[in-house]
C-alpha cells in the first residue's frame, strides 16, 4: 500500500474506531506495514477520531522516526507482531467496553459458542498484565501472537490484527461483538458451547476456504472444557496477571457475568 492510501485508511478506522466506542480521548493506536522497513501509524496524544492524515508518524522497524511526527508510545506492540508475523500488514489496539470487561475480569474468549468466530477469529485469549509502553507488555504477548489473530490483555484491553487494516478492524469488530454476546448470553441464563464434532467440522471448513491456516488449530483448544476457562499450548495458558488459572462453576460464571452486564 502506497503512503496516500495508508493515510487516508487510519484516518477511516480511526474514526470507526472513535465513533463506535472502541476507544475514548487519546486511547488506542492504529498502524500499517508499508513496506519490509518502514510502518505508518497513530499519532501520540491524539484521539483517533480527530486525526489528520499530516500527524500520522513513520518508523522504521525497530521504532526509529523516519519523519517529524512521535508515534504512538505503544508502538512497540505493533512491531511485536510485524516481526513474529511477516503475514500481518495491520494493526488495530483499542479498549472495546465489552473485551475489556473480559480483560479485566481475567477471562480468555475462548468458549465455541458462534460458528462464524471459529471459522473467522478462533478463540481470543488472555495474556498477562503488562505495563504499557514496556517491555513488560510485550513480553507477555510473546507466547500467543504466532497462533492467534486477536489478544486480550489484563486489565488493558485488546489488540487485532491481519493482511491489511480492513481485516485487522474486522477481527476487533468480532472480539467486541463476541464478548457482548458472551456476556448477554450468561445474563438470560447460559451460553450453549457447540458440539465438539461441529467445531472439527468447522475447523476443516475454515482451513479448506483458507481462512486460517492448520497452524492456528490451537485456537481450537479449551473447546472441549465444560466449565475450566483455562486454555494450553506450547506449555502456556490463558490465565490472569498472577499466572493462576481461573476455573469456575457454570453457576459462578453466570453470576459474574450477570454483574458485568449490569455494570456496561
Amino acid at each position: 500500500m502506497n503512503e496516500s492510501q495508508a493515510r487516508k485508511t487510519i484516518i477511516e478506522i480511526g474514526k470507526l474506531m472513535y465513533d463506535r466506542s472502541y476507544v475514548v480521548s487519546n486511547d488506542g493506536n492504529v498502524s500499517i506495514r508499508l513496506d519490509e522497513n518502514r510502518v505508518m501509524a497513530s499519532p501520540t496524544m491524539t484521539c483517533k477520531g480527530r486525526m489528520s492524515e499530516e500527524c500520522l508518524a513513520i518508523t522504521d522497524m525497530d521504532g526509529k522516526p523516519l519523519n517529524d511526527k512521535r508515534a504512538s508510545s505503544e508502538l512497540a506492540m505493533h512491531l511485536l507482531i510485524y516481526k513474529m508475523r511477516p503475514d500481518v500488514g495491520a494493526v488495530c489496539h483499542a479498549h472495546p467496553p465489552h473485551g475489556s470487561a473480559f480483560a479485566v475480569t481475567g477471562l480468555p474468549l475462548d468458549q465455541p459458542i458462534l460458528s462464524e468466530v471459529i471459522l473467522g477469529l478462533g478463540c481470543v485469549p488472555l495474556t498477562n498484565y503488562g505495563t504499557p509502553s514496556t517491555d513488560e507488555l510485550t513480553d507477555a504477548m510473546k507466547p500467543f501472537v504466532t497462533h492467534h489473530n486477536a489478544l486480550l490483555m489484563a486489565n488493558h484491553g485488546a489488540v487485532a490484527y491481519g493482511n491489511d487494516l480492513w481485516q485487522a478492524f474486522d477481527r476487533l469488530e468480532t472480539l467486541e461483538h463476541t464478548a457482548k454476546i458472551a456476556i448477554l448470553s450468561r445474563a438470560l441464563g447460559t451460553a450453549n458451547n457447540l458440539p465438539p464434532d461441529s467445531i472439527e467440522k468447522l475447523i476443516k471448513i475454515r482451513e479448506k476456504a483458507g481462512y486460517l491456516p492448520e497452524s492456528a488449530r490451537c485456537q481450537s483448544c479449551g473447546y472441549l472444557a465444560e466449565t475450566n476457562l483455562t486454555c494450553e499450548f506450547d506449555g502456556n495458558s490463558h490465565n490472569n496477571s498472577n499466572g493462576k488459572k481461573i476455573s469456575f462453576s457454570r453457576e459462578e460464571l453466570i453470576e459474574l457475568l450477570s454483574q458485568v452486564a449490569k455494570l456496561s
